[in-house]
């Protein structure tokens, strides 16, 4: 088992090049936050998402995982998920929590080697 956490300021992700958006985020996600009036919010969080888990990957020897590889989404309950887009060589199912206040973001993920 390993554990991952980042915070971020929101003010980052505001008027971000679409460059960076596709380089960093999936379709989904960015459908996902762009449909709302805040979408920095929902970018920042994300990102965090993102580097938490490769904060817990590099914890159990899984190296090469990008951005863009990683996708939140929410599932039937609406609690935010991970799925990892491309093949790696353990089963890892994570556990995830999000969260943003005016100014910060944070994630805090838990991933388990299966």
């Amino acid at each position: 088992m390993a554990i991952g956490v980042d915070i971020e300021d929101i003010e980052r992700f505001k008027g971000k090049s679409d460059d960076f958006l596709h380089r960093v985020f999936t379709d989904a996600e960015l459908e996902y936050s762009l449909k709302f009036s805040k979408p920095e919010s929902h970018l920042a969080a994300r990102f965090c998402a993102k580097e938490a888990v490769i904060k817990a990957l590099t914890a159990l020897d899984i190296d090469g995982v990008s951005y863009n590889d990683i996708e939140v989404f929410h599932n039937e309950k609406k609690c935010p998920q991970i799925r990892i887009l491309k093949p790696v060589e353990k089963n890892i199912i994570f556990q995830l929590t999000l969260s943003h206040d005016r100014t910060k973001a944070i994630a805090f993920v838990i991933a388990e080697e299966q």
